[in-house]
């Protein structure tokens, strides 16, 4: 027996999770993963300069591969929401009941601040649009906090932004608090609104002739000079560091078609609907991570030197050099971008103004998604007894309410912080553990579940490969988490690591170190046969190698 979607959530007084959509729904909620280019692919681009096209190319390419194990395990449990991380920490629980709730925490914590740097994103396009860059109301700024000791400039601070974007993601949680149905018809209008600008963004240069050769050669990491100038890298570590580091950002985005699965309590047909929901979002994500990143690089170019460094007495570089392209400040930030997308598409200022506007509403459904997402993994966890038993609550409508409340409070504090580059690095910092544990979570469920009925089955050569990409994300953390900011390792861990005083309040002290019944039976017993582990000692060789891989690679990076 297992938790379904009818059950009523404990001590909510509420019905479960409504089944409503099938997969094509869970495809239009998931569509909010393609506008996550917009969210990094200044900052990447800054970071490793020519070869931004192929870290893009090589990071979806390896988050195609890892979804079919996530879809493998996603329909071992047809009748869970909540997403991948929900379905590997039960792998994991059998072999240690602290490490398969930090799999639930990280997802939750990667998935949940799209809604801060999407909204911030948002409300600069607007702001940028209307006014001019000097205006009062995009200069006004009123400092809360100074974190500077985490990265240099790093603030909490109330703006234009902040307030603006507030009202966005209220609005959001408006429309999310009607159920998935209204939730999935609205991501469709503003999925076939987002997915028209980053196509023409990504074919249009093509065909006018825009992309121009000598923008991706050579294919070295982007270096410095001690005046800041910019020249081509070589490959030593110094070099290694700077490609992980482009990796290591880029898979935030890349990977996160695997949301898809995120509502297969919801599905109408869980058995059929999980594996083409995460295969056709899947797709969808390879054509625009492949085109657009490839587009804008060959139309933009890292650009030139704008304003040549600024030395002290001393020799010391007391203002950084300042180049355009590429490598502009406000393309780094993402502010910039939709600006110059707009450009790309050679439409004049009115079709401009509306492909920016396009933009806004991709930026929207990005929103939508992660809202939608990360909220049912919250909710899930709380009726799995990982989380805070309050977040089981659901609406009339079958959403999960307090779920959305927690994520809306988190994500306004995060709105607050004056740099989404930061946020996101930190919170990838969670991305890549929860990438880690679930990617091995399949063959643990294949071990240990050698019988139970599975509606999609990977190749296990498939398996074999998420299992070492996961060592691989290890090794891009270890490396480059820290090139966005020298605490931003040091960050993610520490939040990741809040997951254990939550857990074992829920855990050891509300529920007496016992897990809800519908959980307790999911691990013990499936379709009559007990479950048996059989991995033995392995998920504990493949912890402690995780965390000498990040150990190692850290220590070797070069800032």
């Amino acid at each position: 027996m297992s938790v379904t979607a009818e059950v009523v959530a404990e001590d909510t007084g509420a019905k479960g999770l409504e089944r409503g959509i099938d997969w094509t729904g869970a495809f239009w909620v998931a569509s909010g993963v393609p506008p996550l280019v917009l969210f990094s692919i200044g900052a990447v681009a800054a970071t490793v300069g020519k070869l931004s096209w192929v870290i893009w190319t090589a990071s979806i390419a390896m988050g195609f591969i890892q979804s079919f194990t996530y879809a493998e395990i996603a329909g071992l449990f047809p009748n869970k929401a909540g997403g991948t991380s929900i379905y590997g920490a039960i792998a994991w629980v059998r072999y240690g009941k602290l490490v398969a709730p930090i799999s639930v925490w990280c997802n939750w914590f990667a998935w949940s601040p799209v809604q801060a740097t999407g909204s911030a994103l948002a409300a600069g396009y607007i702001l940028s649009g209307l006014f001019a860059p000097d205006a009062a109301i995009n200069t006004w700024q009123l400092t809360l906090l100074d974190l500077g000791y985490l990265k240099t400039g790093l603030s909490l601070r109330i703006n234009a932004v902040f307030v603006l974007g507030a009202v966005i993601l209220l609005a959001v949680k408006f429309i999310q608090d009607g159920g998935i149905l209204r939730s999935a018809n609205t991501t469709k209008i503003l999925g076939i609104s987002a997915m028209i600008p980053l196509l023409l963004i990504g074919i249009v240069p093509l065909l006018t002739g825009d992309i121009v050769k000598a923008n991706f050669f050579p294919l070295a990491p982007l270096a410095h000079d001690a005046l800041g100038r910019v020249t081509d890298g070589t490959w030593n570590m110094g070099g290694i560091t700077v490609f992980a580091a482009g990796m290591f950002l880029a898979a935030w985005s890349t990977y996160g078609f695997e949301t898809a699965v995120c509502y297969t309590g919801e599905f109408k047909n869980p058995k059929t609907d999980t594996f083409k929901a995460i295969f056709y979002s899947g797709l969808l994500c390879v054509v625009v991570y492949t085109l657009v990143p490839f587009a804008f690089q060959g139309y933009l170019g890292l650009g030139t030197l704008v304003h040549p460094a600024v030395v002290d007495a001393a020799g010391n570089v007391a203002t950084p050099a300042e180049y355009g392209g590429m490598l502009a400040p406000d393309i780094y930030s993402g502010m910039g971008v939709a600006a110059i997308m707009a450009k790309m598409v050679h439409a004049g200022r009115l079709v401009g103004v509306i492909v920016v506007i396009m933009l806004i509403l991709a930026l929207v459904l990005s929103l939508m998604t992660s809202m939608a997402g990360s909220s049912r993994t919250l909710y899930q966890a709380s009726l799995d007894g990982w989380l805070p038993k309050y977040l089981a609550k659901v609406n009339a409508h079958g959403a999960p309410t307090n779920a959305m409340l927690t994520n809306l409070g988190f994500n306004l504090v995060l709105l607050l912080l004056s740099d989404s580059v930061f946020i996101i690095g930190a919170a990838n910092i969670g991305y890549l553990i929860f990438n880690f544990l679930n990617l091995n979570a399949g063959w643990i469920h294949r071990l240990d579940r050698p019988r139970q009925d599975r509606p999609w089955r990977a190749p296990t050569w498939i398996l074999a490969a998420g299992a070492v990409l996961s060592f691989v994300n290890l090794a891009f953390m270890g490396f480059g988490a820290d090139v966005y900011g020298a605490g931003t390792l040091k960050t993610g861990l520490i939040f990741a690591a809040l997951i254990v005083p939550v857990f074992v309040y829920r855990h050891f002290i509300q529920d007496k170190g016992t897990f809800p019944q519908e959980m307790a039976d999911d691990l013990e017993m499936v379709d009559g046969e007990r479950i048996i582990k059989r991995a033995g000692i392995w998920p504990y060789v493949v912890l402690a190698l995780g965390i000498a891989v990040v150990a190692v690679t850290h220590r070797l990076a070069v800032y």
